[in-house]
């Protein structure tokens, strides 16, 4: 085993029974073909208020899929680029293993020390950055990279028009990298379903992007005859409505990308005969490729063209990463709030009962953890 600033407890946010804590754990020590990373800094994300609230089953007792972490230490035969002290990104979603789903059903990265287990790094989910964002930052690289998914997607129908639906941190990334992915002149109408969420974004505007207030088609400005684009960036109790809102939108040619989850079987009224859950699971993490899409008809009669996805692939994740690395100043304000583990336990708690998005007088875009610094590379050696 090869092994770096190895400790032998960690501290880790665990869920206990509706609450989070902070505890100290055994540091375990890898086995061939394992990782054991050091979390530097890591996000909370919709999904994971999910599974505090108790809206999933999901078994891990400690979440979290979104950040940048360090190798610290690796088992017999882990490849050479990912020796102790190399900053790393790990994709969530195994293809093919389901019994692979960080911060699901394996532990994540909301503690100090992640063992990462061979079928995730003998696959190649266990990316070495060679431009790493600021480690805070980090926490946007994995939503960012299921954006430029979803947009990638969607591009291939042209768009003039854009609309969001989600004003979380997924519907804040879709309208910063929208012109960049769907070209300078795309439109966006960015919908809230608070006011605090639209006064947010007033006061961080972002260029070409309309706010509005309301899921109601109704509450919509005038959208024109282009080909219109939109992304369901909402949480799974939420998707079915805001997807039977777009329906009705008055638009030309409409592609609808269901990024947000749904339950099992999921359907609606005004399209009969589809499966919404099985459109949305069609593509995942970046196959097939093309990408699957599924022509439905309206009740009215409408024609319209519905993906999703779930998880990203590597390149996403990667190309992610490049673009927080390029334009940090694009996405800085989302992480709206950097906290230490202690205060994190305080928030996700206050968060798995259903409390305010307000935070010490904010509101809460993006929370991160921080749990360290980076090591110093081991071709380096610290100043004394």
């Amino acid at each position: 085993m090869r092994a770096a600033h190895d400790v032998p407890h960690h501290r880790a946010l665990v869920r206990e029974a509706g609450r989070v804590a902070l505890r100290s754990r055994y540091t375990p020590h890898p086995a061939p073909g394992e990782l054991l990373v050091a979390t530097q800094v890591a996000g909370v994300c919709g999904t994971d208020l999910q599974m505090l609230r108790g809206l999933r089953d999901d078994p891990s007792p400690v979440i979290g899929h979104e950040g940048i972490a360090h190798v610290v230490a690796a088992g017999a035969g882990v490849p050479d680029a990912l020796r102790p002290g190399t900053p790393v990104v790990v994709n969530p979603t195994h293809r093919t293993d389901p019994s692979f789903l960080l911060g699901h059903n394996v532990e994540g990265l909301l503690q100090e020390r992640t063992l990462i287990p061979a079928t995730a790094v003998g696959d190649g989910l266990v990316l070495p950055l060679e431009q790493a964002p600021d480690p805070v930052l980090g926490t946007l690289v994995e939503p960012l990279a299921g954006v430029r998914y979803a947009l990638s997607l969607l591009a291939g129908a042209r768009p003039r028009t854009l609309v969001v639906y989600g004003d979380g941190t997924i519907g804040h990334l879709a309208v910063r990298a929208a012109r960049r992915l769907l070209g300078a002149d795309v439109r966006t109408v960015l919908v809230h379903h608070t006011r605090e969420g639209r006064d947010w974004s007033a006061r961080h505007p972002v260029a070409g992007t309309e706010p509005v207030l309301g899921g109601d088609h109704e509450a919509l400005p005038p959208l024109g005859d282009g080909p219109l684009a939109v992304l369901l960036a909402t949480p799974r109790d939420a998707t079915r409505r805001a997807l039977e809102s777009a329906l009705r939108l008055d638009g030309g040619d409409t592609t609808i990308d269901m990024f947000g989850g749904l339950p099992p079987g999921a359907t609606s009224a005004l399209l009969p005969g589809v499966d919404l859950t099985a459109v949305r699971a069609a593509n995942c993490a970046g196959h097939p490729v093309p990408a699957a899409f599924t022509e439905a008809v309206t009740t009215d009669g409408r024609r319209v063209r519905l993906t999703g996805h779930r998880g990203v692939g590597n390149h996403h994740l990667t190309e992610a990463a490049a673009e927080l690395h390029r334009h940090p100043a694009a996405y800085r304000d989302l992480v709206t709030h950097v906290v230490e583990p202690a205060e994190a336990a305080r928030i996700m708690t206050a968060l798995a009962a259903g409390g305010s998005r307000t935070v010490a007088g904010e509101r809460l875009v993006k929370l991160a953890v921080r749990f360290a610094p980076a090591p110093p590379s081991p071709k380096e050696t610290p100043c004394p």
